[in-house]
């Protein structure tokens, strides 16, 4: 797997400590006070998943997070339990390969007529819902509520060096990607806004970015 250079983490961790504090004290209030109230809802996107297909109702699945440290992430399952990853796979990263800049510049959609997806599945994506268990990892601090989005291994294989730069923070359950456009825009737009947030973090643009995303997540806008 490709590594980050030490130059630019040191320079972000030097630089950061009252920040990684204040974000860590902002992120164990608000995803305990959001598990406690949510439990209600928690429950019942479980029962439904079962309901609908058989399987395990939370997906878990290796990420990279901060400095390229694995860790397994927690989703509500949204697809058949026998889903083959393989066609995934590939689309993701021909969006991230591409064939030049222009490939690159396509918006980051969905793979369309996505049939290893169940009922229930496409609700939970379109709303966010599925991502809902992540405040478990929140909580362990393995995310942030605020920061790029967790990768797999296989796609950080294929990132650009400068791409690398959105490491050197924890991955986030949301971020300036999701609350300016989301699937909207391109792969390299996501990668500067994640690079923009990491020069720019602190406590309070968390907390306002987290403020921004409800009104997305309600609006379901982006989420192709």
């Amino acid at each position: 797997m490709t590594t980050v250079t030490a130059e630019p983490r040191v320079a972000v961790e030097r630089a950061s400590r009252a920040t990684d504090l204040g974000c860590r004290v902002l992120d164990v209030a608000l995803a305990a006070i959001l598990l406690v109230v949510l439990s209600p809802v928690l429950l019942a996107i479980a029962v439904l998943i079962r309901l609908d297909s058989p399987g395990w109702v939370v997906f878990r699945q290796r990420r990279v997070g901060r400095d390229l440290r694995p860790f397994t992430v927690n989703k509500f399952r949204t697809m058949r339990a026998d889903a083959d990853h393989e066609k995934h796979r590939e689309y993701v990263l021909g969006l991230i390969s591409g064939h030049g800049d222009k490939e690159r510049e396509r918006p980051m959609r969905k793979l369309a007529g996505d049939d290893r997806i169940t009922r229930v599945g496409r609700y939970l994506r379109r709303t966010s819902l599925d991502e809902l268990p992540q405040l478990w990892n929140v909580l362990r601090g393995d995310m942030s509520l605020v920061g790029p989005r967790p990768p797999i291994p296989y796609e950080v294989e294929r990132y650009r060096e400068h791409w690398l730069r959105r490491f050197a923070v924890k991955p986030g359950l949301t971020g300036l990607w999701q609350v300016s456009g989301r699937s909207d825009v391109s792969v390299e737009e996501m990668m500067q806004l994640d690079i923009d947030y990491v020069r720019r973090r602190s406590a309070w643009l968390n907390l306002k970015i987290v403020l921004r995303t409800i009104p997305v997540v309600l609006s379901c806008r982006g989420a192709g």
